[in-house]
């Protein structure tokens, strides 16, 4: 097995608990791709919110998923 060594600020260091421990390369990646998701959900719930679709009734939604699958249905 190799050893990578990769140099990270302080900040992210104490956020991410990195503290005297050793972090296989998967769960970096895991680790990253998580944190990845957790910036696109947010940045998806803030245009939800400036749309106003965070407004939208569950019949709503459910009537717009309606919409789409019979217009791809009668494509």
């Amino acid at each position: 097995m190799q050893t990578l060594q990769i140099k990270i600020s302080n900040t992210d260091f104490k956020k991410y608990n990195f503290e005297n421990k050793e972090i296989k390369f998967t769960d970096l990646v895991d680790l990253i791709n998580r944190e990845y998701a957790r910036k696109a959900l947010i940045e998806c719930n803030n245009i939800a919110e400036k749309e106003g679709l965070s407004k939208m009734t569950l019949d709503e939604i459910n009537a717009e998923i309606n919409a789409v699958r019979d217009a791809k249905a009668h494509y």
